[in-house]
């Protein structure tokens, strides 16, 4: 998923911006709460060999040969297991003799003597050290130096008073059921984040299901079933769909403005042209011609404007439907009678299922009927006409064996008045008009090469289908 990606989709910017939250929040939760647990275990786990300190300074004594001795046997059974992870020992400490190291240790060390740093706490004070124990595992150990006996007697070497006590625990004992937590605990955090991410993506579609409404109202809108966005929409939409139905209101005022302004043009025009060319008519001289044709040139162009007004606004037109076979039928029909002389064959090749054309009958006569003239026109003896669905667009080919449009004319001659031979009769202006009325539904006209070797003239527009036949 790209960047552009996330910042061309709304949705994709919500569920991203979301779950990206989501995971930051989970991390920064998982964190606090296993540095929370740990240094609670770290409590827990000092608090419990300060118990067992305690409990070995309570018991230590000194026996009549002053040797250091237990008055009673410590409670955990620990202390009697080979290397079970707890351990204690007792050093001998003496101003006066050198120090003697595990004077007493528990059964745990078995073999093992534990060395600690050298060092003089006061009497009472613990102190704290990372010591190597048995099989070199690491031990968390503390210590204090206890005082025996009268302090007005003589210490000797025989006879110390002074003593170090030693309380270790493995650190696996501290680190497993840290990693036992922090197992189950990042897992319930990606179960967690799994969850809230669904729910995010829930939310973002439940939450954007109004702009699909509001898609599925523009289609209509586009495809002409209603003139105005219709539908419930939540309030925070509603704005939205209100300006929009007033700049359609608005449109289809200037559309209706802009027909009556034509229309009262071309009526404005309509005399003085039929005055100039009545003026004109029964003279021959070179004015006259002249005054003639360019009232001709005037007419066409009065027409074609009007025309075209008229159209752009029909294609406005809300739930226009039109059979395509019907239309050509009956066009393929007037266009024999029309060309007769020229002995042509019209092939019609009709879909499966017929096909919508949507908008008015009128204009798709008006487009293929203008292709079918200029096809029989410049045919030498077949037109072929076939037409298929391809998504939603339906597609028209005419096909003629005539002498074709060479390729560097064929953007020319959809321009106004350019025709392709000067020398045929014609105003220039039908091949212009399909492709502006193709435009104005949404399609287009393309020329090419046709297979029976003159001019394919390919009309596309859009359609609505009766069956499920596709192509």
């Amino acid at each position: 998923m790209s960047l552009l990606a996330v910042r061309r989709s709304l949705r994709l910017r919500l569920f991203v911006g979301t779950v990206s939250w989501i995971v930051v929040s989970l991390l920064a939760a998982g964190w606090g709460l296993s540095a929370l647990f740990r240094q609670h275990v770290e409590t827990q786990f000092l608090a419990e060999l300060n118990r067992h300190l305690d409990q070995l300074t309570a018991q230590l004594a000194i026996d009549a040969r002053g040797r250091p001795t237990l008055s009673a046997s410590l409670s955990d059974p620990r202390w009697q297991q080979p290397y079970s992870g707890l351990y204690w020992q007792i050093d001998a400490v003496d101003e006066v003799a050198a120090a003697q190291p595990a004077v007493l240790r528990s059964r745990s060390l078995w073999d093992v003597v534990l060395v600690a740093p050298v060092d003089t706490p006061a009497d009472g004070q613990i102190h704290r050290h990372r010591l190597a124990g048995p099989n070199d595992r690491p031990l968390t150990t503390i210590e204090r130096q206890v005082r025996l006996g009268n302090d007005d007697e003589t210490a000797t070497a025989t006879r110390p008073r002074t003593f170090r006590l030693l309380v270790a625990a493995e650190q696996n004992l501290l680190a497993e059921p840290l990693s036992r937590f922090n197992d189950a605990l990042w897992l319930a955090l990606s179960v967690l984040g799994g969850g809230l991410a669904i729910a995010a993506l829930v939310q973002v579609i439940v939450g954007l299901a109004p702009l699909r409404k509001l898609h599925a109202a523009l289609a209509r809108v586009r495809d002409g079933d209603t003139v105005t966005l219709q539908g419930d929409f939540p309030a925070e939409v509603m704005p939205l769909v209100d300006e929009f139905n007033h700049v359609l209101a608005h449109n289809a005022a200037v559309v209706d403005r802009a027909r009556t302004q034509a229309g009262n043009l071309a009526h404005a025009l309509k005399t003085p042209l039929s005055v100039l060319a009545n003026a004109a008519t029964g003279q021959d001289d070179d004015l006259a011609r002249q005054v003639r044709r360019q009232v001709t040139v005037a007419n066409n162009q009065v027409q074609y404007h009007l025309s075209r007004a008229q159209r752009a606004a029909a294609v406005r037109l809300a739930g226009a439907r039109t059979p395509l076979t019907a239309v050509v039928d009956g066009l393929l029909r007037t266009m024999r009678r029309l060309h007769a002389a020229k002995t042509l064959e019209l092939v019609w090749q009709p879909p499966a299922t017929d096909i919508l054309f949507r908008g008015e009958e009128q204009d798709l006569q008006e487009m293929l009927g203008n292709l079918f003239d200029n096809a029989c026109k410049w045919a030498r003896s077949r037109v072929e006409v076939s037409a298929r669905l391809r998504q939603t667009s339906l597609i028209v080919d005419i096909d003629d064996d005539g002498p074709g449009i060479a390729s560097e004319l064929r953007d020319a001659v959809l321009r106004r008045g350019v025709r392709a031979d000067e020398r045929t009769p014609g105003s220039g202006l039908g091949l212009a008009i399909v492709d502006e009325l193709a435009q104005l539904h949404g399609g287009e006209l393309h020329l090419a090469d046709s297979t029976l070797g003159g001019l394919r003239a390919r009309l596309t527009l859009p359609a609505a289908v009766l069956g499920a036949s596709r192509s």
